[in-house]
């Protein structure tokens, strides 16, 4: 690569304030959620169309220069991490709201808009979008297709590629593509399908159709409170097995509970672990299935049961829920929010192995997880300035994985492989599974400039713990 030529270049594209190449410019952008990994890229270019994006894409092909699209950098596997002496196309300009179509249930979107906006935009015609993350306040809908992102709400509503219709994309040679279109029902193969969950790797997305849902006509919210995270596990089988399908089955350990009461008074009971049910559909049906949840949730050995009786008591119930991930941030400087899944019927026995990986390692581990279809998000606290603390968080983060895919799950529910989980890629996968996937890549990206040492554990990576912490050049942080 001719640095200067391409610098030069880039000026060409973008004018000075929205090229950024100065270090102090460059460094809220060198990594995302996941802080243990860092990397400097280049430049950052601040990009406010969709053809701006497709000239920078084009540029980077045509140069040989790996590029990085990012969203909020809300990413906590690592996967809008820079590659050093790549390009990161920064797409949060590219936040407008295209089109909302109540007759046809369907909204366009640009990749910048935020996930919560989509929901706004639609509530005039009694429209929302489903895939809720907990993010969703700040998360953008181009990174929700990258990593096929869920929520609390993705039992009964499925993730993001259930709700992605059509894509404008612009893939790693400058070239744009349609996939899908705005009909539910499409003809031959399910491209759009094959796109979202890449993690960047075939291209970025520029234009997003979203399939819009009616809002619920009724809501019916139970909190129960358990003296064990495999109680509350074991109830959650329960409720699936007795055919009840709810919007949401959410579980909160204790050191969860103490975060967020400590960050928002949820006003929440002091238990080992909380469940979170929510039903939600037409009134009959939801007064009906009612009944026979409160049977269920009476008979799972709960301590306390508490069933939101308005709409503030749901929202109050919500917010606890919602703003887990951060309010962990009260209880510890440092943790790594892991996100396995396992199969629903083994979820009270891979809580307990949880419990005794935390006693072996001796780390607190805060679990909060989407308990409806197994994904769990086990947050494992540490603190950086203490030598060997995030090795020994991060082989615990390992051995949870490990017991995922043991017990038939996977090594990632929502979050992506990203750089966080590359290595345990051979551990779900057989060599010709691998093979099979990076030739796919490859045949959309030869060269592999998109999202360049993401996924697959072989890649050049573009960074591992390479560019120091601030604190660590204080020397108030040791990593070894």
């Amino acid at each position: 690569m001719d640095r200067t030529a391409f610098l030069t270049a880039l000026g060409a594209i973008l004018p000075p304030p929205r090229l950024l190449q100065r270090d102090a410019q460059l460094a809220p952008y060198e990594s995302d959620a996941l802080t243990a990994f860092r990397s400097r890229p280049l430049a950052v270019a601040l990009a406010e169309t969709q053809d701006e994006v497709i000239a920078l894409v084009r540029l980077c092909h045509q140069h040989a220069v790996p590029f990085v699209a990012r969203g909020s950098g809300t990413s906590l596997s690592g996967g809008s991490l820079p590659v050093q002496n790549g390009l990161v196309i920064a797409l949060n300009r590219l936040n407008r709201i295209l089109s909302v179509d109540p007759e046809a249930r369907t909204a366009v979107v640009e990749p910048g808009v935020i996930n919560l906006d989509v929901s706004r935009a639609a509530a005039a015609h009694g429209l929302y979008y489903a895939p809720d993350p907990s993010s969703q306040l700040i998360c953008t809908i181009g990174g929700n297709v990258a990593f096929n992102s869920g929520g609390a709400h993705c039992l009964k509503y499925g993730m993001t590629s259930n709700h992605v219709l059509g894509i404008k994309a612009v893939l790693p040679d400058g070239s744009l593509v349609h996939l899908g279109g705005p009909s539910l029902e499409s003809v031959g193969p399910d491209l759009t399908g094959f796109f979202v969950g890449c993690e960047g790797l075939f291209g970025i997305a520029l234009e997003i159709t979203l399939r819009l849902v009616p809002k619920p006509e009724s809501y019916r919210t139970v909190l129960a409170s358990y003296h064990s995270l495999q109680a509350a596990g074991d109830a959650v089988s329960q409720v699936v097995a007795s055919g009840l399908l709810p919007g949401a089955l959410e579980i909160m350990d204790r050191l969860a509970i103490e975060a967020a009461e400590a960050s928002v008074g949820a006003g929440y009971p002091r238990a080992a672990a909380l469940l979170i049910v929510e039903l939600e559909g037409e009134r009959v049906q939801v007064e009906a299935e009612f009944v026979e949840l409160q049977k269920l949730i009476a008979a799972s050995g709960a301590q306390e049961i508490r069933i939101a009786h308005d709409d503030a008591e749901r929202a109050r119930i919500w917010k606890g829920r919602k703003g887990a991930f951060s309010a962990v941030g009260r209880l510890s400087p440092d943790y790594i929010v892991q996100d396995g899944v396992v199969p629903r019927g083994r979820l009270g026995q891979a809580l307990a192995t949880i419990e005794q990986l935390s006693s072996q390692y001796d780390l607190r581990v805060a679990n909060v997880f989407h308990a409806g279809d197994g994904n769990l998000h086990p947050l494992i606290l540490y603190d950086g300035r203490q030598p060997g603390a995030l090795a020994r968080a991060e082989a615990l983060a390992g051995e949870i994985l490990h017991m995922c895919i043991e017990l038939g799950g996977s090594i990632t529910g929502e979050h992506g492989v990203g750089m966080e989980k590359r290595r345990y890629m051979p551990d779900m996968f057989s060599p010709t599974d691998l093979t099979v996937m990076e030739e796919l890549r490859r045949s959309i990206d030869p060269l592999e400039l998109a999202n360049r040492g993401k996924v697959f554990p072989d890649s050049h990576a573009p960074a591992l713990h390479s560019a120091p912490h601030p604190l660590e050049r204080q020397g108030v942080i040791s990593r070894v």
